[in-house]
């Protein structure tokens, strides 16, 4: 098998496979008859040959892909005009906080933003797969330690955390999260970000005019009462009465 031919497979390949390929899976696509080195070598060629295109061939965490540049982004997104729900602060400050201190605990956290952090934000970062809990710290309580994951590399197109970007202030949690969002988060992978913080209020209903006639209304924040038990029914007069001995 000629180069070329070796490079339109591989090519062919990454554009199909919807998770980024590793040196493995690519060996497995050549029955292991091209050897790592020799699929290093492809890989560089390919980068060289799509520098001047719209799509990358970049390594990420995972493996290997092809993804759009960040300069096509503002065109790419007039195909979906819609606008997704934007990343509170908390939450992007957190995922700040855990990306270039990790692993830390929930306690740390809060240390470095000064505030109580809502679980609720732990949990979305977890859902989303960004963050895991890693282990415990041996202390009171044992707490847990967060530290993100290859999902969250993957996402921002980095192969490790030595290619966050660097900020000057690495104990501000604002400068942290502002470098992230540098990286183009939402991530192109088109997944919705993290909703608002905003809990639905229901609005309370007017009582109707029978129950207002009657004073009978019951406010929303009110909980029934429950009925009163009966009173103890009254004992029978053979109640408790025990027979009488026979007499002699």
């Amino acid at each position: 098998m000629n180069t070329a031919d070796a490079k339109r497979i591989l090519e062919t390949a990454l554009m199909c496979s919807s998770q980024p390929l590793t040196l493995r899976d690519m060996r497995v696509l050549f029955d292991e008859e091209v050897g790592t080195d020799t699929l290093k070598s492809l890989l560089a060629q390919m980068q060289d040959e799509w520098a001047q295109r719209g799509m990358e061939l970049v390594g990420v965490a995972s493996g290997w892909r092809f993804q759009s540049r960040p300069e096509m982004r503002d065109f790419l997104d007039r195909l979906h005009p819609e606008k997704p729900p934007r990343y509170t602060r908390a939450a992007l400050e957190t995922l700040a906080i855990i990306a270039y201190r990790q692993p830390v605990t929930r306690g740390d956290m809060e240390d470095i933003r000064g505030v109580t952090i809502n679980s609720l934000i732990l949990k979305q970062l977890e859902d989303r797969g960004w963050v895991e809990v890693i282990g415990h710290r041996e202390t009171v309580g044992r707490p847990a330690l967060y530290a993100t994951t290859r999902q969250f590399l993957d996402d921002l197109g980095l192969a490790s955390l030595d290619q966050l970007p660097a900020i000057e202030a690495p104990h501000q949690p604002g400068d942290m999260a502002q470098a992230l969002a540098g990286r183009g988060l939402p991530p192109e992978a088109g997944q919705p970000a993290l909703p608002m913080e905003t809990v639905p209020v229901p609005e309370p209903q007017a009582p109707s005019a029978e129950a207002a006639a009657t004073g009978s209304a019951i406010t929303p924040d009110a909980e029934p009462t429950a009925p009163a038990p009966p009173p103890p029914a009254a004992a029978s007069p053979d109640t408790n009465t025990f027979p009488e001995a026979p007499h002699d």
